[in-house]
C-alpha cells in the first residue's frame, strides 16, 4: 500500500504540479484574450442576471437552480480546509495568487459552460445531459474514436471522484468533526443517506429547488460568522491584506520553512487550492449548467463568472482574512484544524467551534448533492439512461459507507482522477476556443441575443 501511496502521490505532484498549473494558468489567459476579457466585461450583467425567475428556454431548471447547484459543489469543506493549507504552507502570498487564478478562471468557467451548453444532448427520458464528454462526442463527429475515449475518460473520471472524494470523504469529514462529540459514525451515515436520497431521487428539478435554498443560507452563515470576526478584528484588516500583497512578491511561509518560503511555491499553493475550490479547468459544474433552461448557450455561461467569484473571491477570502487578523496564521496548525482554531480565537466562547462545525456539515452535505449529479451524467454517458434510479440508491449507500469505514487510504487516488479528470476538459477548450469565440460574438456582439 506504501508502494501505491508513493506513486499516486508522484502522480498528484505532476498533474498538480509547476507544468500543468501553466496549463491550467494558460487556459485561463488564452480564454480571457479570445473571448476580450468576458469576465471583466460582462461581470455587472452576471449578477444581474441571477434576479432572472423565469425559464427561458429549453431545460430542465432554472439559471439561478443550476448556479445554486454548482456552487453547492464547490463551496465545500476546500472552502475551510484547502485555504487553511494553501496559507499555512505557502504563506499569505498564495492568497493573492488565488485571486489572480480566479480571476482568469472566470474565462475558463464561462467557456465550460459555454461549451456545455451548445453540445448537450437528451436522453431518451428527454433529460438534458452536458459536459466535456458530449462536446468532444457531438463537437468532433468526424474523430470518434478519440472523441469516444477522452469522453468516456472524463465520464469515468467523474464518475470515481464523485463516489470517493465527493461523497464517501464528506461524511467521513463530518465524522471526524463530530468525534469529540461521541456521535455514532453509524448515525451521521444513516442520517446523510436518508437526507441525499430524498432530494437525489427526485432527479435534477428537485436536486436543483434544495439546492437554490441551502447555498444561499449556508453561505449567508459563513459569511456572517466571518464578518463579525472581522468587525471584531477591524484594525488587523488593512495590515492582513498588506500582508498578502507584498507576501506574494517577497514569499513567506508559516510551516512550510526556507523551502516553503520561495515566491514560486507560493503561486503552486495559491492557484492549486483555488483550482481544486472552484474548479475552474475541471470542468465539474458545466454539467449541471447544461440542464439549465435557456436561449443561447452564453445566457447561461455568464454565470461561470459569478461561480467563481463568489467561491474564491468572496468565500475563500473570508476564510483567509480570519485566520489572518486573528493572529493564528503561523501557530504551526494547517488545514481544517487552523480554520477551526481562527474561528474559535475569533469568536466568544463556544460559538467558533459550532460555526465551524455547522459550516463543515452543511458544506458536505451540499458537495454531495452538487455532486451527484455530475457523477450521474458520468454514468448516463458510459451505460445510458438505464443505470440513473439504481445509481442514485448506489449514491446514497456510499454516503453511508463512508462515515463508518476507513476511506483515507483512497485520498490520493481521489485527488489523482481528480486532475486526471481534468486533462479532457481542458484539452476540449483549446480545441473549441473558436466556437466559444462565435458563441460570445452571437449573443454580445451587436446587442442582439440569437439564439443556437
Amino acid at each position: 500500500m506504501d508502494a501505491v501511496n508513493k506513486v499516486l502521490t508522484t502522480m498528484t505532484g505532476f498533474l498538480f504540479g509547476p507544468y500543468m498549473l501553466v496549463i491550467y494558468f494558460g487556459t485561463g489567459i488564452y480564454l480571457t484574450f479570445r473571448t476580450k476579457g468576458i469576465q471583466f466585461r460582462k461581470f455587472g450583467l452576471a449578477f444581474k442576471s441571477m434576479f432572472g425567475k423565469k425559464k427561458t428556454g429549453d431545460g430542465e431548471i432554472r439559471s439561478f437552480w443550476a448556479l445554486a447547484t454548482a456552487l453547492s459543489s464547490c463551496i465545500g469543506v476546500g472552502n475551510i480546509a484547502a485555504v487553511a493549507a494553501a496559507l499555512a504552507i505557502g504563506g499569505p502570498g498564495a492568497i493573492f495568487w488565488m485571486w489572480v487564478a480566479a480571476i482568469f478562471g472566470m474565462a475558463t468557467k464561462y467557456s465550460e459552460i459555454a461549451l456545455a451548453m451548445k453540445y448537450r444532448e437528451k436522453d431518451d427520458n428527454g433529460v438534458w445531459h452536458g459536459g466535456a464528454m458530449y462536446v468532444l462526442k457531438n463537437g468532433l463527429p468526424n474523430h470518434k474514436a478519440l472523441a469516444k475515449f477522452l469522453g468516456g475518460f472524463f465520464a469515468f473520471a467523474a464518475t470515481f471522484v464523485g463516489l470517493i472524494s465527493c461523497n464517501m470523504l464528506q461524511t467521513n469529514t463530518v465524522v471526524s468533526s463530530l468525534a469529540a462529540y461521541s456521535v455514532p459514525a453509524w448515525l451521521i451515515g444513516a442520517i446523510f443517506a436518508v437526507l441525499t436520497g430524498a432530494v437525489v431521487i427526485g432527479g435534477v428539478k428537485r436536486l436543483g429547488r434544495v439546492t437554490s435554498i441551502l447555498t444561499p443560507v449556508m453561505g449567508c452563515i459563513y459569511i456572517l460568522a466571518g464578518l463579525v470576526i472581522l468587525i471584531l478584528h477591524a484594525d488587523q484588516i488593512l495590515p492582513s491584506l498588506g500582508l498578502i500583497v507584498t507576501s506574494a512578491f517577497q514569499g513567506k511561509a508559516a510551516t512550510g520553512g526556507f523551502a516553503g518560503a520561495t515566491i514560486g511555491f507560493a503561486i503552486r499553493q495559491g492557484v492549486t487550492r483555488g483550482i481544486m475550490s472552484n474548479e475552474a479547468g475541471i470542468g465539474s459544474s458545466a454539467m449541471i449548467h447544461a440542464t439549465a433552461s435557456v436561449n443561447h448557450p452564453c445566457e447561461q455561461a455568464v454565470f461561470g463568472i459569478v461561480e467563481v467569484f463568489f467561491d474564491t473571491i468572496i468565500v475563500c477570502t473570508m476564510t483567509a482574512l480570519v485566520i489572518l487578523t486573528t493572529g493564528v496564521w503561523n501557530s504551526g496548525e494547517t488545514s481544517a484544524a487552523l480554520s477551526a482554531h481562527a474561528f474559535s480565537v475569533g469568536l466568544p466562547g463556544e460559538w467558533g467551534s459550532i460555526i465551524v462545525i455547522v459550516a463543515t456539515i452543511l458544506f458536505a452535505f451540499s458537495t454531495l448533492l452538487g455532486w451527484s449529479w455530475y457523477a450521474e451524467t458520468g454514468m448516463t454517458f458510459l451505460f445510458g439512461d438505464k443505470v440513473v434510479k439504481p445509481f442514485r440508491f448506489v449514491w446514497c449507500v456510499f454516503a453511508f459507507l463512508g462515515a463508518v469505514i476507513n476511506v483515507s487510504v483512497v485520498w490520493n487516488l481521489a485527488d489523482t482522477v481528480n486532475g486526471l479528470m481534468a486533462l479532457p476538459n481542458l484539452i476540449s477548450l483549446w480545441i473549441f476556443a473558436a466556437v466559444v469565440v462565435k458563441l460570445t460574438e452571437s449573443y454580445f456582439g451587436k446587442g442582439k441575443k440569437n439564439q443556437v
